[in-house]
Formats: C-alpha cells, sequence, structure tokens
C-alpha cells in the first residue's frame, strides 16, 4: 500500500459519502501506509538489520558467558548486563525518524495527507518498535533453549524480557523526541545518546548531589528553567515559558522559606525514583511492578506528545 493508493482510496470514498474525508478506514489504511514505509525504509538502508545483528550479538555474547560458560542459570542478569547497549542502538535506529523528513523535505507530503500529525508520528514509532521487537522476540526464546542446559526461572526471565520490552519502547520514544528537533541526523544521534546516557547515569548523579536543602532548591530550580526553554522551543511564546518558569520558581521558593526541611536529599530521591534504568531492577527481581509499567507507558505518551507538538510548530512556522 503505497501513498498514491491512498491518495485514490480517498477520492473514492470521497465520491461516495460525501466530503467525510476523515473516516477511521481511510485513516488506518494511511497510518498503514506510512508504517509499512518507515519499516521497509529500516531494511533498505540496512539500519534495522544493524540493529538486529548488533542486538542479538550481545545478547548471544552476554548469554554464552554468564549463562553457558559460568552456568549461572538467572537469564535477567544477561539482560540486566545488556541494557548499555541502549546508548549505541537507540539513537542509530531513532535518527532519521523525523530528522531526515525535514532534512529532505518530504515532511510536506506528510503533512498534506489527511490525517493528523499525531497519527503520523504514531505510525512512525510503531514501525520503530516492530524493529526493536524483532530481535526482542527471538531472545525471549532463550530462556527455552536455556532450559535444555538445566533449570531456568521462568517468571524472573520473561518479568525481565517485559521489563526489557517497556524499557527499550521508552527510550525509542525518547530518541524520536530528539530527532523532532533538528534536520540533522548526526546532531539527532548525539542528542539521543547524550540524553539517554544522562538517564543510565541517573542514580550516580543522584548520590553525587549534596543532601543539603538548598543544594535540592538550586537544582531544581535548574531543572524548571531547562524545562521552560523546552516550553519555548515547542511553543515559540516567550511569555508562556516565563510565566511557567516563574510560577513554578516562586511555588519551589515558597516551599523552601516555608520547611526548607522538606528539600533535605529530595532532588536525589526524585531522580532515583525517575530512573528508567532503576525501575528495570525490579523486573529482573522476578516482580510484576505495576507501578513500573504505568511510569515507563507514561513516558513513551509524553515523549510521543513532545514529539508531535514539535513537528506541529514545524508545519505551521
Amino acid at each position: 500500500m503505497n501513498f498514491q493508493t491512498c491518495f485514490v482510496a480517498i477520492r473514492h470514498n470521497s465520491t461516495k459519502k460525501g466530503n467525510h474525508f476523515r473516516t477511521a478506514k481511510v485513516i488506518l489504511i494511511i497510518m498503514y501506509a506510512i508504517y509499512k514505509k518507515e519499516l521497509k525504509n529500516y531494511f533498505i538502508n540496512m539500519t534495522g538489520y544493524i540493529f538486529i545483528a548488533f542486538m542479538l550479538a550481545i545478547t548471544g555474547i552476554f548469554t554464552t558467558i554468564i549463562n553457558l560458560m559460568s552456568s549461572y542459570p538467572t537469564f535477567e542478569t544477561v539482560l540486566s548486563n545488556i541494557t548499555i547497549v541502549f546508548l549505541l542502538i537507540v539513537p542509530i535506529l531513532t535518527m532519521r525518524s523525523i530528522a531526515e523528513e525535514r532534512h529532505s523535505k518530504t515532511d510536506q507530503l506528510l503533512y498534506s495527507l489527511p490525517v493528523s500529525v499525531t497519527q503520523i508520528v504514531l505510525a512512525k514509532y510503531l514501525a520503530m518498535f516492530t524493529v526493536f521487537l524483532i530481535p526482542t522476540a527471538i531472545i525471549a526464546t532463550y530462556p527455552l533453549i536455556l532450559s535444555i542446559f538445566g533449570t531456568v526461572y521462568f517468571g524472573t526471565a520473561y518479568s525481565s524480557v517485559l521489563g526489557f520490552t517497556l524499557l527499550g519502547g521508552t527510550l525509542l520514544a525518547v530518541g524520536m523526541f530528539m530527532s523532532a528537533l533538528t534536520e540533522s541526523q548526526v546532531i539527532a544521534a548525539v542528542s539521543s545518546f547524550g540524553v539517554i546516557f544522562a538517564m543510565y547515569l541517573m542514580s550516580t548523579i543522584a548520590s553525587l548531589v549534596p543532601s543539603g536543602a538548598m543544594a535540592s532548591l538550586v537544582c531544581f530550580i535548574i531543572v524548571l528553567a531547562i524545562f521552560a526553554l523546552i516550553i519555548y522551543n515547542l511553543t515559540k511564546n516567550a511569555t508562556v515559558a516565563g510565566i511557567t518558569g516563574a510560577a513554578g520558581a516562586f511555588v519551589l521558593a515558597g516551599i523552601y522559606f516555608i520547611d526548607s526541611s522538606v528539600y533535605d536529599g529530595l532532588f536525589a530521591t526524585v531522580l532515583r525514583w525517575l530512573s528508567v534504568f532503576d525501575r528495570f531492577s525490579s523486573f529482573t527481581n522476578g516482580l510484576f511492578d505495576l507501578t513500573s509499567v504505568v511510569y515507563y507507558l507514561s513516558l513513551i505518551v509524553l515523549f510521543v506528545f513532545l514529539t508531535v507538538q514539535s513537528v506541529e510548530k514545524r508545519r505551521w512556522s
């Protein structure tokens, strides 16, 4: 299904039913066409093959060393050790998702389609996530294979696979958002690496942050300033960004003057709670952590939403 076929379907639908272009059937057809085009492109330019091969190679090496050679029966240990590969493979997979469209100006063709930007971005994200699911599905068979050689705790193993999938999906959404902020694939890849690396080190950063109330307040204000800059970048409205930053700073300062003890060690605690990589450890312990599932899904929705807002800004600029 290509875009020409989609337009024929739209025209036929318009003639038959009047000017109701955005029927559910036509929207699904167009979303599927975008999804299929994106998925195909990942394998035309070899990005998909490189991603799958690298991920399976790293997993295979760690499985051999930890489970087979060392006779360690916990497959979740393998997944815990290979999460660092996300720093390399996610930027490679996401760097072209939006940036390439902007650089080649083909995003204007997408804007002309009778679907919303949200539906376009969602189709692109699902294509990336599908590429990620291919090696993940293969990896999910490893506990079954390892059970031939000894005892495997399937509950913990597949809980880890679930957490690994959610972690990967979250980081893909982050990478797609970074790709939406620039026309350069190189800048998109580097910025994605930087953000994911910061997420990976979040617990380490938390341990380095002074536990004093004033230090926590200063850190929160810095984060608030960054948030205000993101709002400005998405809206190009200095008033909205300024009011958001000023109001937030006023609230933070007010709480500090009322009871400064609230801030004692608070910033470090918040960092640890927000760490996407640390939350994966609950799955490797064999727990189905519903809070972490909701947290990962919320982050995916958040970064998809931010990507949509960034693309919308570009569309009308």
